[in-house]
C-alpha cells in the first residue's frame, strides 16, 4: 500500500530493502495510519507521505494453514539434488525468468499479476505460535509452541484494524472466511480480538460451500414486517436497561456487542447481498470449485466488491486434517511432513490452482486488483532436505517446519509498485 519508486520515497530519502519491507509488512497493517521513525536514520516517515498509500480498499489475505511448501508452489529449484528439489519439476511462467511448480499452471499464466517475495524469514517454529506470528505481527511469549488462546493475546490485524479506522456505517471491517484455522484439531491464538475485546473481532465464517447463503437468517422472513421488528430491538434495549443494574458481566458485554453487529447486518443490504453466494452463477461457482476454499474464495471476491477492508481467508481450516480423515479433501492441509508429494500433487495443488487463480481472474477483470490488494502467505515454509519423520503418519517423505526461508506472494497493480523489484 506504500509505493516506492526506484527504492526512493518521493523526498529522495533512500531506504534500504529491509528497511521498508518492515514498514510494508503485514505487522505493518495494523498501524498502517502511524508514522515510522527508521532505525538507521532515526528519521519519522509518515506513511500518508508515499504517492499510491492507502490506495487499497480491500485486503485479501489468503492464509495457507499447516505452513506451504515454498520448494513445491513458489519457489522451486530444478538445479538442485533429488532430495533438495523433490519429485516435482518447475514450469516457466507469463514472466520471463520466473519460474514455479509444475502443478500450478494457472497461476503460472498469471504471474504478470504477481510478484514473489522469496526471501521471507522468521524465528518460530510451530504452528500455533507461529500462526499468532502471521496474524498478529507479534511473537508469542511462548515461542515455536502451540499455546492456548488467552484474553490478553495481541488482537489479530482485523481486530486492530476496526480499531484504529471503523468503517462508518459496516459492523465488520474484517471477515474471516473458513475459519478458525486449526492447529489442527484446536482454532489456533492471534485469530480474535485479544484485548481488545470482542467488540473488535472480526466476523468468523466457517464452511461456505455446503449451505446457502453461509450466515442463514440475513433475510428477514417475510411475517416479520420493520415494524416488528423495531418492536423487538425495543424490547430488546429494555432488558438490557435492566441487566446494566447487575453486576458487570463481561460475558453480558458480549452479547450487547453481538447483538448490536446483528442489526447493523440485518439493517444493511450490502452486507446482506455480498453474502449471497446464490447470486453467483452455477458455472462461477464450479470454476472456483464447489468446496470448502473455493467458495470462500468466491465469497472473498465479493467482499472485495463490497469493499470491505479486511478478508482473511483460511486455506485449509486444518493444518493436518488428512492423518484422521484422509479421505476428505477438504480437511487435508499443508502439514505435509511425510507423503508430501502425493498429497500436494492429487488434492492440495489442484485445488489452490483452479480456485486462487479464479479469484486472481475475477478480480482482475472486474478491475479490482487497482483496489485489492491480495497476499498469500503461510506461517512457515518447508525444510529444503526431503526425509521421512516418523514421529508423523505416512510412509513416504515429506518436509518438515522451516521459518529460515518461506516465501510470500503479493497480487495487484498496488503490490507491484511496492514489490515489483524483489522477485528473488
Amino acid at each position: 500500500m506504500i509505493r516506492f519508486i526506484n527504492g526512493r520515497s518521493n523526498s529522495g530519502a533512500i531506504l534500504s530493502r529491509r528497511e521498508w519491507l518492515r514498514i510494508a509488512g503485514l505487522a505493518g497493517l495494523a498501524t498502517f495510519s502511524i508514522p515510522h521513525r527508521t532505525q538507521a536514520t532515526g528519521r519519522v516517515i509518515n506513511p500518508d507521505q508515499f504517492p499510491g498509500f492507502n490506495r487499497a480498499k480491500s485486503v485479501i489475505i489468503v492464509y495457507a494453514n499447516g505452513g506451504q511448501s515454498q520448494l513445491e508452489t513458489w519457489d522451486p529449484k530444478p538445479q538442485a539434488p533429488a532430495e533438495i528439489r523433490g519429485e516435482f519439476g518447475a514450469i516457466q511462467t507469463s514472466v520471463p525468468g520466473t519460474i514455479i511448480g509444475e502443478h500450478l499452471p494457472r497461476l503460472a499464466r498469471l504471474a504478470n499479476l504477481y510478484t514473489i517475495v522469496r526471501n521471507m524469514a522468521h524465528e518460530d517454529l510451530d504452528h500455533g505460535s507461529a500462526t499468532y506470528l502471521a496474524l498478529t505481527g507479534r511473537y508469542h511469549p511462548q515461542k515455536s509452541g502451540n499455546p492456548p488462546i488467552r484474553p490478553t493475546d495481541f488482537p489479530t490485524l482485523g481486530a486492530v484494524l476496526s480499531k484504529v479506522r471503523p468503517l462508518p456505517g459496516s459492523p465488520y471491517n474484517a471477515v474471516h472466511l473458513n475459519a478458525p484455522a486449526l492447529v489442527p484439531i484446536i482454532p489456533g491464538p492471534g485469530q480474535d480480538g485479544g484485548f481488545l475485546g470482542r467488540e473488535y473481532e472480526p466476523l468468523v465464517v466457517g464452511d461456505v460451500s455446503r449451505r446457502t447463503p453461509p450466515l442463514p437468517g440475513l433475510t428477514p422472513p417475510p411475517d416479520l414486517p420493520p415494524l416488528r421488528l423495531s418492536a423487538r430491538r425495543s424490547l430488546l434495549k429494555s432488558i438490557d436497561s435492566y441487566l446494566q443494574e447487575l453486576p458487570r458481566n463481561p460475558r453480558l458485554g458480549n452479547l450487547d456487542t453481538q447483538y448490536r453487529q446483528a442489526y447493523e447486518l440485518l439493517g444493511s443490504p450490502q452486507s446482506r447481498a455480498a453474502f449471497n453466494l446464490s447470486a453467483e452463477p452455477l458455472a462461477v461457482r464450479e470454476r472456483y470449485g464447489l468446496h470448502r476454499s473455493g467458495q470462500a474464495c468466491l465469497l472473498a471476491r465479493r467482499l472485495a466488491e463490497a469493499e470491505v477492508p479486511l478478508i482473511t481467508v483460511v486455506w485449509n481450516h486444518s493444518a493436518r486434517g488428512q492423518d484422521t480423515l484422509p479421505n476428505d479433501d477438504d480437511a487435508c492441509g499443508w502439514d505435509t511432513h511425510n507423503d508430501i508429494f502425493a498429497v500436494m500433487r492429487d488434492q492440495l495443488l489442484p485445488r489452490f490452482d483452479q480456485s486462487f487463480s479464479a479469484l486472481l481472474e475475477d478480480l482482475n477483470e472486474r478491475g479490482l486488483l487497482d483496489q485489492t490488494l491480495v497476499i498469500c502467505m503461510g506461517e512457515f515454509g518447508r525444510a529444503p532436505r526431503v526425509a521421512v519423520e516418523r514421529s508423523f503418519a505416512g510412509a513416504l517423505p515429506g518436509r518438515k517446519h522451516w521459518a529460515n526461508v518461506l516465501s510470500s506472494t503479493v497480487f495487484g497493480t498496488v503490490s507491484s509498485k511496492l514489490f515489483g523489484t524483489i522477485r528473488r
